[in-house]
């Protein structure tokens, strides 16, 4: 395929799950990728494997973001997808009853200060350009409640739905599209994790999939790559929900 040929993408948090299926995805479909993590070394593997371009940042910190964005920007002299997927779900966001606000500032700075961060930088970029596609990785939590709660990453991607959909309305005369993709429990190193510690948690997670199972993460790759594509040219300021039917299930099947 190359429905994304001579486009430049940036993706955070591309070292692993989401991010690292995403750079390989966008990468077949034509794509050349600017893959950015926390770990130098995690970067650099995702833009050897795709042969793309690593950066090592950290996309709380705004000279870092800014850097990113200037980077891809000097090297290929645009920036047509922005991927803004880092995040994380530490053990320690829990209920609230239980999460201090330590745990809660951290989720909220990597989860949703970051993509605060990342749209403001690249939108430079791409107003100059006159088009460009911003995808923000939210969640399915962001549409609904759940019981078995990780208050601070539910609130952050929460903001991230909104934000997206605000910035998917502002811009959208200027040609650049937001959208906030929200996938439903995906197979990745988070997930696999939470298994191992606390599998009748993951177990209760599960039984509410309609599907039956967890998304695979180049599942969601696909969906990234439709976003990013001219495919999806009247697509702005939309809850892309890539979930499995889990945010539509009163019951589920046996």
């Amino acid at each position: 395929m190359s429905r994304l040929a001579d486009r430049v993408a940036v993706v955070t948090g591309a070292g692993s799950g989401i991010g690292l299926a995403a750079a390989r995805r966008l990468t077949r479909d034509g794509a050349r990728v600017v893959c950015v993590d926390i770990d130098a070394d995690t970067a650099g593997k995702a833009a050897e494997e795709v042969g793309g371009l690593a950066v090592q940042a950290d996309v709380t910190v705004p000279d870092d973001v800014a850097r990113i964005y200037a980077t891809a920007d000097e090297r290929f002299g645009r920036i047509d997808i922005a991927l803004h997927n880092a995040g994380i779900s530490p053990p320690e966001d829990d209920s609230i009853l239980s999460t201090g606000p330590d745990a809660w500032h951290r989720v909220q700075q990597v989860n949703l200060t970051s993509v605060y961060l990342c749209c403001q930088a690249v939108m430079p970029y791409m107003r100059r350009a006159g088009r460009g596609s911003i995808i923000n990785v939210a969640s399915f939590v962001a549409v609904m409640g759940s019981a078995t709660s990780q208050i601070s990453y539910t609130a952050s991607k929460g903001g991230v739905l909104a934000m997206s959909r605000e910035l998917g309305v502002q811009f959208a005369r200027e040609g650049i599209r937001v959208n906030a993709l929200c996938p439903g429990p995906v197979n990745t190193p988070l997930l696999r994790e939470l298994f191992a510690s606390d599998p009748e948690r993951a177990q209760r997670r599960l039984v509410h999939v309609p599907m039956g199972r967890f998304a695979e993460a180049s599942e969601i790759a696909a969906a990234i790559a439709f976003l990013a594509s001219d495919d999806a040219s009247f697509v702005t300021a939309s809850t892309f929900l890539v979930d499995g039917g889990i945010s539509a299930a009163y019951t589920t099947p046996l």
